[in-house]
């Protein structure tokens, strides 16, 4: 595979204070990130992110802390996770959509001692307080949203901590050694058969992850990368932000997607690349032709996964088309780059350097080509592999077979080595962009006091995006309608995690071993869509 561009980065430049410092000396004055029409230049992150250090150091956040991080996008997300890691903290992203159990989950399982957060956040926050102890000092970025009064509902010991008190610290070098080898986060993926599972990363491991996107795409410091994304996620954070840092060029970060104002933000802000997710490729491909298809400066397009009228995207907007192959789990598989033959634009591309990728049976043994298995990755480099999940060993022995990470996902390699995804051997969903623990969501439903059993799988929505439907068998004599089920989610769990589709059904199909046969009822459910209960069609909208 081809490297496009040298950054000269060495694994032990990867450490936040060392690689801010040298970002900043090399780019003073150039633009970093522009949120709205706010700018920011390296000199200036490097500054503010020693000042919002000091400060938390000198609040009792420091090496070796957990601390939960839970924004939306905007400056102090960025602030906040470069200050965190100059500490030697550990840092927690958090989508700002959690609530309840979920959230409760997260802030325990992660061992947080802190949290920061936005104001929209702060009633979530309140209600499940009392059930996590271990968080002792809350940090709040106020944003406009209505005013909450904690008076009363935080418990005793924790410690509510204004941002702008702890953001205006100290102007010097918080002091703090850290490697390159330290743990940077524990990033939150989809669980399968259990909950959601916590990747722990060093910065090595974190930052390769985007630097691999740098020096296969060709990354230059003249681009400016545009996400709408949100950065509790690694597609914006580590795709773009990071990426962008990287590579000594501009990121612009959007609040939110938006279809009408996706191409005037691309041209307002001179983007020459951004990343594209799940439907937000059918969104914009529906939009109807317009004369500024192509008025802008974008030179590349990352987009995952390239749907079938991929090269027709390409025709019309005037944006060559990029994909890559990895997880949060293990780190970056497959890069297809810049150039690739025409024929191969539905693959995921060749292994990146470094990673070794095989399809395997069963049984560990490796496929030939045009067999489809499971994929596997394996790397001698730490930094690029060798991720674990924290305080999961059962699920760590479960993710490897003799040296090689089992992704629970199915592809095939074709003779020319180019690797093609197929579906997900694990139980999750993916529904734009946001990973779905199917386990989780049914532990939710199945706490309705009228639901005797319940099965959750993914169907292929009108939009080739992955929608949530819940099978759900009620008590005997109970009574529950599809509308009142949707909003008792609602109540207990996350939106995006809220099925679209439901069905009331006497029975669900089991094996022999009394295992819920879910390849069935979604075999079945994808061929009856269109009569299955939609929330959409019955017009009920979720709140935010």
């Amino acid at each position: 595979m081809k490297k496009l561009r040298d950054t000269g980065l060495k694994a032990e430049d990867l450490a936040p204070q060392l690689l801010l410092e040298r970002l900043a000396r090399r780019n003073a004055d150039r633009i970093y990130l522009r949120v709205g029409d706010g700018l920011m230049s390296y000199g200036d992150l490097d500054r503010r992110t020693d000042r919002l250090a000091n400060g938390l150091l000198a609040v009792g956040i420091g090496p070796g802390d957990h601390v939960a991080v839970m924004l939306d996008n905007g400056e102090e997300i960025l602030l906040a996770q470069f200050a965190l890691g100059k500490i030697g903290a550990v840092v927690c992203p958090i989508n700002t959509g959690a609530k309840g159990e979920l959230l409760a989950y997260y802030l325990t399982q992660s061992n947080a001692s802190a949290i920061v957060l936005g104001t929209p956040s702060l009633p979530r926050f309140a209600a499940i307080a009392a059930r996590i102890p271990n968080v002792r000092r809350i940090v709040h970025v106020r944003e406009p949203a209505p005013s909450v009064d904690l008076h009363g509902v935080l418990p005793a010991g924790m410690e509510m901590i204004p941002y702008e008190s702890v953001c205006h610290g100290a102007d010097r070098r918080p002091g703090i050694a850290v490697s390159h080898e330290d743990p940077a986060g524990i990033f939150y993926t989809s669980g399968t058969t259990g909950p959601s599972k916590g990747i722990i990363a060093s910065h090595a491991q974190s930052l390769t992850f985007a630097l691999g996107r740098v020096e296969y795409f060709g990354y230059q410091p003249d681009d400016v990368m545009y996400t709408c994304l949100p950065l509790f996620h690694a597609s914006a954070m580590y795709h773009a932000a990071i990426a962008a840092l990287l590579a000594d060029a501009q990121v612009a970060v959007a609040k939110r997607f938006s279809a009408s104002g996706f191409w005037r933000d691309i041209r307002h802000v001179g983007a020459t690349q951004f990343n594209l997710l799940g439907s937000m490729v059918n969104i914009l491909w529906g939009l109807p032709p317009s004369a500024d298809d192509r008025a802008h400066r974008v030179r590349l397009c990352g987009m995952a996964p390239i749907p079938p009228f991929g090269p027709a995207f390409e025709k019309r907007f005037g944006v060559p088309i990029v994909t890559s192959y990895g997880l949060t789990d293990f780190g970056q598989g497959t890069i297809l780059q810049p150039g690739y033959p025409p024929e191969k634009f539905r693959s995921v591309g060749k292994p990146r350097p470094g990673v070794e990728v095989q399809v395997q049976d069963e049984d560990g043994n490796s496929l030939p080509p045009g067999e489809a298995g499971e994929i596997c990755l394996r790397s001698d480099d730490p930094t690029l592999g060798g991720r674990r999940y924290y305080r999961m060993d059962e699920a760590n022995d479960r993710a490897w077979r003799k040296g090689w990470f089992l992704t629970g996902d199915r592809g095939w390699f074709d003779a020319d080595g180019y690797m093609y995804f197929t579906d997900r051997k694990k139980d999750a969903i993916r529904r734009r962009g946001e990973n779905i623990s199917a386990w989780e969501v049914e532990q939710a439903i199945a706490m309705h006091p009228a639901v005797l059993d319940v099965a959750v799988v993914g169907v292929t929505d009108e939009m080739l995006d992955e929608e949530v439907l819940a099978c759900v068998v009620l008590r005997p004599d109970a009574h529950l309608d599809e509308a009142a089920l949707v909003q008792w989610c609602g109540e207990q769990m996350p939106r995006w995690m809220v099925p679209r589709y439901v069905e009331l059904r006497t029975n669900l199909p089991r094996t022999l071993t009394e295992k819920i046969e879910k390849r069935t009822l979604r075999a079945e459910a994808q061929e009856r869509l269109a009569n299955l209960w939609d929330r959409e069609r019955a017009g009920i909208v979720l709140e935010r």
